[in-house]
């Protein structure tokens, strides 16, 4: 009888598990390096890209609204013009697109000055409202560049500082945790509402997960071991880095995300530190982690070369790379997510 009863459970339980269905979806960050438009033909590899890879939502940074129109009402009709339909709405400095349609739009942090910016578009998936926002944030004052002997504000080269309290007194002169903040109050009020909240940006700040004690003598980290404030701030508010969930293993999957190398721009042009080992991650897709979502997979989309020291050289991680088709248009490497979303 015990044994009956537990090969009846058995089966219950497995025919549950084949019972519940998943939606999959998923999220491109995409730094495209002023619309693409310092690589020749990039904006039309940006399309194309899009096109191949038809990614249910695109968070992008750089965007700068050339041309005398918005650059994403100008992607969405290029992607019309290939069969593909998307939909997005106003933005300065980061863009989102959504294959669904947006019901809300927030500007959560303007753009001003350069000081970086947060947009939010809601919209629907698999019977589920989702919040997905996009972020490119202060590019000023990156105090990542003044561990490697840059001044992050002028570019000029400066002493190494020797302490970590000096990089974070650098760091705080952004308004990089002002924009994470406005964030974290915004999307509070999605999770109250038990929307999915999706952020994806690029952040100009490294991961406190990567600067530790395992890397601090490489990269040129100069044996520091940094804090860095808005990764941590979103950790600490529960949010989740889709990346280091899937790969925890730093000094196997770095995952840096710039400097990129590509072959058609000139060294000098790909990198703001010469003279530096300036790898790091600085491109995110966090989400709020709850029972129904999963990171599936998450690869780095790219090319798979890095500059260094003001050389080009090929990474020799573990890393897993979709490669891009033709011309890459930025000095970037984007990060493609898998969510899984179950019913």
């Amino acid at each position: 009888m015990k044994r009956f009863l537990f090969s009846l459970l058995v089966t219950m339980a497995f025919a549950f598990v084949q019972a519940r269905s998943y939606d999959r979806f998923t999220v491109l960050q995409w730094n495209i390096w002023q619309e693409g438009t310092v690589v020749p033909g990039g904006y039309e590899a940006i399309v194309d890209e899009i096109v191949r890879l038809k990614p249910d939502f695109v968070t992008f940074s750089e965007v700068r609204n050339y041309h005398q129109t918005r650059f994403c009402d100008r992607i969405v009709a290029s992607l019309k013009e290939h069969g593909q339909t998307y939909y997005s709405f106003y933005s300065d400095d980061s863009g989102l697109l959504s294959r669904y349609p947006i019901t809300d739009s927030v500007t959560v942090f303007p753009l001003k000055d350069d000081h970086g910016s947060v947009y939010k578009m809601v919209t629907s998936f698999g019977g589920k409202e989702v919040a997905v926002y996009t972020a490119h944030l202060d590019y000023l004052n990156d105090a990542y560049y003044n561990v490697r002997g840059y001044d992050g504000s002028t570019w000029k080269e400066i002493p190494i500082p020797q302490t970590v309290c000096e990089v974070l007194e650098v760091n705080d002169r952004s308004l990089r945790d002002d924009a994470i903040r406005s964030f974290l109050a915004e999307a509070r009020e999605d999770i109250d509402k038990g929307r999915i909240v999706i952020l994806g940006g690029d952040f100009n700040e490294p991961s406190h997960l990567d600067w530790i004690r395992e890397t601090k003598d490489l990269y040129d980290h100069h044996g520091l071991i940094v804090p860095w404030t808005v990764p941590l701030m979103l950790d600490n508010a529960g949010f989740a880095d889709a990346y280091r969930v899937r790969y925890p293993d730093v000094l196997n999957y770095p995952g840096f995300t710039f400097p990129a190398d590509n072959p058609l721009i000139a060294v000098e042009k790909l990198t703001w530190a010469p003279k530096a080992d300036e790898r790091d991650r600085i491109d995110y897709v966090f989400f709020y982690p709850n029972q129904q979502l999963e990171v599936e997979d998450v690869v780095i989309f790219g090319p798979k070369g890095s500059i260094v020291c003001g050389r080009r050289e090929e990474e020799k991680s573990k890393d897993r790379f979709l490669l891009p088709q033709g011309v890459w248009p930025t000095d970037h490497k984007a990060v493609l997510v898998t969510f899984r979303l179950s019913r």
